[in-house]
């Protein structure tokens, strides 16, 4: 079998950050270049029916070798990196042995990995962690993900000994623009249950996440020569600060933990004339996602009564719920995860989180998906690093839930 960090340093090597702003599926064409690799790469596992479709699904199919009714489950991770920092030129740093000091990640501009400022560092004393140069992000989230079902997958083809049911496995492109399942097509996927392999540090089980909606405000001013402005200017910059200063500064992400949901400014850009602002608003408790909502129409409709009703226009979008309510009905594959991890010497940690995933979606389209760890830490950045040791219990934990559906009477 190919080593794991062999195989995952092949796929940060390519490009797939996500485009926003695009409106094709998938938003990126160099996407494409990575699923293309991954086809191939089951197909010379003997995954006959690997196969990516026009709008950058990969699905495929591994057939069960066992009698038993056994359900079909499956495994997804996505493509994409993150727009939010480059993708291009990856440049890992392989530190073996790590012991526990702080790490440079780049000595010419002075960037460091310090256990100050992230004092998990302490945990993985004596492992191989994978770090940036500092430049990019990693693409741990969710390449070790990808990385992580291809090696079980070729691990549970070469040991036809273990007996399995039907495993399904997929790799979505632009989860990271929200955009993931858009075109998803779970009755041709096939599976009754599946997991995403999406989340952070090793042991982290999610079956809860954040509702979610984006906000789009757009101001309008009115310019005028500031010499002849009194009485006349409109100036959009300075209304958009003011609805944005009548939002609690507690409900910031800076503010808010665990269960707390907040509200986030991501983009504010204008001039005199017109200025646009963008908030991802998000809660875990489908009351206080719904009044959150609320404030900022209420903050919106505040604007128009000050400064004429054709000041504001709010669009408010919703994105994606809580899959706890779809998830729960089904324990029973939480309850494998845990025992899988604790197969795999690992203590299991059922948190919720804070953001989404595919799984979340796919859960509200008839497939319960909850979010197994992928390893990495400080996702969306230069300080993003991962533990080697994190992601094969990963792939481990992947064997061992194929290995208890087998187990089901």
């Amino acid at each position: 079998m190919e080593n794991i960090l062999d195989r995952f340093l092949r796929y940060v090597a390519i490009d797939t950050t996500s485009e926003p702003e695009s409106m094709s599926q998938p938003s990126t064409n160099k996407q494409l270049m990575l699923s293309e690799l991954l086809v191939k790469e089951l197909q010379a596992m003997g995954i006959s029916d690997a196969a990516l479709d026009k709008y950058g699904y990969v699905m495929a199919t591994i057939p069960a070798n066992c009698d038993r009714k056994v359900p079909t489950i499956g495994f997804i991770a996505h493509v994409d990196t993150s727009p939010d920092a480059s993708g291009k030129n990856i440049k890992p740093s392989i530190i073996k042995n790590y012991d526990g000091s702080d790490i440079v990640l780049n000595e010419e501009k002075g960037i460091m990995l310090s256990t100050r400022d992230f004092p998990e560092l302490a945990n993985y004393r004596g492992c191989t962690l994978i770090t940036t140069d500092g430049t990019t992000l990693l693409g741990a989230d969710d390449k070790a993900g990808v990385a992580e079902i291809m090696h079980a997958a070729e691990y549970i083809i070469n040991h036809p000994e273990i007996e399995h049911g039907e495993i399904k496995i997929g790799f979505t492109p632009d989860e990271e623009i929200g955009r993931g399942v858009d075109k998803f097509d779970v009755e041709k996927f096939g599976a009754k249950y599946a997991y995403t392999m999406d989340g952070g540090e090793i042991g982290e089980l999610e079956y809860e996440n954040f509702n979610a909606a984006s906000a789009r405000i757009h101001i309008q001013g009115a310019n005028i020569h500031p010499g002849y402005a009194k009485d006349k200017m409109l100036n959009s910059i300075i209304i958009a600060t003011e609805l944005n200063g009548m939002l609690p500064v507690n409900q910031r992400p800076e503010f808010t933990q665990d269960y707390e949901g907040f509200i986030h400014i991501t983009h504010f850009k204008g001039t005199v004339e017109e200025t646009e602002i963008q908030y991802i608003i998000r809660d875990h408790d489908l009351a206080k996602f719904e009044e959150k909502k609320k404030m900022i129409q209420e903050c919106t409709d505040f604007i128009n009564r000050k400064y004429g009703a054709s000041c504001a226009t709010l669009k408010l979008t919703d994105q994606y719920y809580n899959m706890k309510q779809e998830v729960e009905p089904h324990y029973h594959i939480i309850e494998k995860a845990v025992k899988a991890m604790e197969m795999a010497g690992v203590r299991p940690s059922i948190k919720p989180i804070r953001g989404g995933t595919d799984g979340a979606r796919l859960s509200f389209m008839g497939l319960p998906c909850p979010n197994i760890f992928a390893g990495g830490h400080n996702f969306h950045g230069k300080y993003e690093y991962l533990p080697l040791e994190s992601m094969v219990k990963a792939s481990e934990v992947i064997v061992n839930i194929i290995k208890l559906f087998a187990k089901e009477d």
